[in-house]
């Protein structure tokens, strides 16, 4: 197991990656790190180091990103996904650090705090000059009731101020217990005395902060902006403090970063301004960079994805119910993409019992997953199953059976061109097994080599087999039969037969089955 860090990270974290048996940790930099790219597992990156399809193209081992850090700008995530790569993050992780930095700009503005001391610092004592503001009883508007929004109300209360809300996310009883007024954005920008900005970037928040609010604002308004550059129309900015609109601005962040040497914004006398510094803090630095590498670690040893970004998001209580039958959805759409026949259409998933009620977008991913990686040389996971499905014009449809005394289980169905074949199964003592084809009762592992045969019940077929198996030296460490219980009047039942073998058989043993009448059809399956 090759990992990549490609940006700084704290001793403490990379410590944790180099302490894993048989991995080997590879601590590089913005500037070198692709040149080991090409068979790494693992890649750790910040915000300065930017995850775009040319560096997927390079990276053809990686399966997981992991981004120390909340904001996830500078990962392509629709070609993360197409890849088949989990990006992961760390929200909340510099929570803290960010909201105290948002109220240090808070109070650098309101006491000139920048402008005073370098009138002091060149020789000058200006105390007439620098008249500040109190934040007490002032109204601040936080855009963004998220983990760091939520940091920034608490300690915005213990200076007495008056708190407005605006999330479309967050209920009017949670923001009541934050002791919060959630109003509407237009309603925050025409009251707030100071607006600090927590939202995430995307297309209906980019330049929310545009001309129109800023003429909705009132008059002597201060805005902070620790987010990101793109939530605020530079232009429309320097406008309005130009005008006096907005009596000053904090910003930690710009579009582009760093901003050109030419922006005016930098020559307003009004504006703070630091490097995209929010969460720069040795604790922070050290939460966030140990977080992001326990998650890594446990994806990559338990298949556990917290806080995956562009995959299902689950709880690790969830996960540990749900693991399971995650690798027993995966082996059901295995199973059935090598017994079905014909090209496929649409993917049925049933799922009945208790894990009927939870969240099955998982087990619908590994379940499709297995389906699609019969039929293509990329590897289908549970990040990039459903966009492979859909570049091939798959339905998928699920059901959720929960009658209460059903068992636990897993009916994945692959409908055809030419029919329809459905498998079920179970997990028993902690590992997928197969309890039906097409409705036939045929209990076995889902693991191994198997031959999947359909045969007539008549005499003779199991000694055949074994006939066929001795003559090539085949082992057979398995051998699981099943039948209808009932058929067409005066003609032979239907049966199937499960045989695992210790080696992988060929195409000419399988015809040698085929050689006998009665047997319909013999196939391989192997599970990836």
């Amino acid at each position: 197991m090759k990992i990549l860090v490609a940006e700084p990270m704290s001793p403490a974290a990379v410590g944790k990656l180099q302490a894993q048996p048989g991995w080997e940790v590879v601590v590089s930099n913005p500037k070198e790190y692709a040149a080991h790219l090409g068979d790494c597992d693992a890649l750790f990156v910040r915000s300065a180091v930017k995850v775009n399809k040319d560096v997927l193209a390079r990276a053809a081992k990686l399966r997981v990103i992991g981004r120390a850090g909340v904001g996830v700008d500078n990962v392509d995530l629709a070609a993360a996904s197409a890849a088949g790569v989990v990006v992961m993050n760390t929200p909340g992780g510099n929570a803290v650090s960010v909201a105290e930095h948002t109220l240090a700009l808070m109070l650098g503005m309101a006491r000139s705090v920048p402008q005073a001391s370098s009138s002091t610092a060149s020789g000058k004592w200006e105390k007439k000059k620098f008249l500040g503001n109190e934040l007490r009883g002032k109204t601040l508007g936080v855009v963004g009731l998220g983990s760091i929004g939520r940091e920034v109300v608490r300690r915005a209360r213990a200076f007495e101020m008056r708190i407005l809300g605006s999330d479309p996310y967050v209920s009017s009883q949670s923001a009541a217990d934050m002791n919060v007024e959630l109003v509407p954005l237009d309603a925050l920008l025409a009251s707030s005395d100071y607006i600090s900005m927590h939202v995430a970037l995307t297309p209906e928040t980019r330049k929310m902060l545009n001309k129109d609010a800023f003429a909705k604002m009132k008059n002597g308004v201060r805005i902070v902006n620790c987010a990101r550059g793109e939530l605020v129309d530079e232009a429309a900015l320097h406008e309005a403090m130009t005008s006096g609109k907005v009596a000053g601005a904090g910003l930690d962040v710009f579009d582009p970063e760093p901003p050109a040497a030419d922006n005016p914004l930098l020559k307003s006398g009004t504006l703070l301004a630091t490097p995209h510094i929010g969460g720069s803090t040795e604790e922070a630095q050290e939460i966030v960079g140990i977080r992001i590498v326990e998650q890594v670690i446990d994806y990559l040893q338990n298949g556990v994805a917290i806080n995956a970004v562009n995959m299902p998001a689950l709880s690790p209580e969830q996960y540990k119910t749900l693991g399971p039958y995650v690798e027993l959805a995966e082996r059901l759409g295995n199973f059935v993409a090598y017994a079905a026949t014909g090209h496929p259409k649409t993917v049925r998933i049933t799922y009945s019992g208790r894990i009927a009620e939870l969240n099955t977008a998982l087990l619908r991913n590994a379940g499709v997953a297995g389906v699609v990686n019969r039929s293509t040389s990329r590897r289908a996971n549970l990040v990039n199953s459903m966009g492979l499905a859909a570049e091939r014009g798959w339905n998928v449809v699920e059901s959720h059976d929960q009658r209460t005394g059903h068992m636990d289980s897993i009916r994945l169905e692959l409908e055809t061109d030419k029919g329809n074949t459905f498998v079920e199964g179970a997990v028993v003592l902690g590992r997928p097994r197969l309890l039906t084809i097409d409705g036939i009762y045929c209990e076995a592992m889902l693991s191994g080599h198997l031959i999947y045969m359909m045969n007539e019940d008549v005499p003779g077929v199991i000694g055949h087999v074994g006939n066929v198996l001795g003559r090539n030296k085949v082992n057979i460490a398995n051998f699981v039969l099943g039948r209808e219980e009932s058929g067409e009047s005066g003609k032979p039942l239907k049966a199937i037969a499960l045989v695992e073998t210790d080696e992988a058989v060929s195409d000419a043993l399988l015809a040698q089955l085929m050689e006998n009448p009665a047997v319909k059809s013999a196939r391989v399956v192997e599970f990836r």
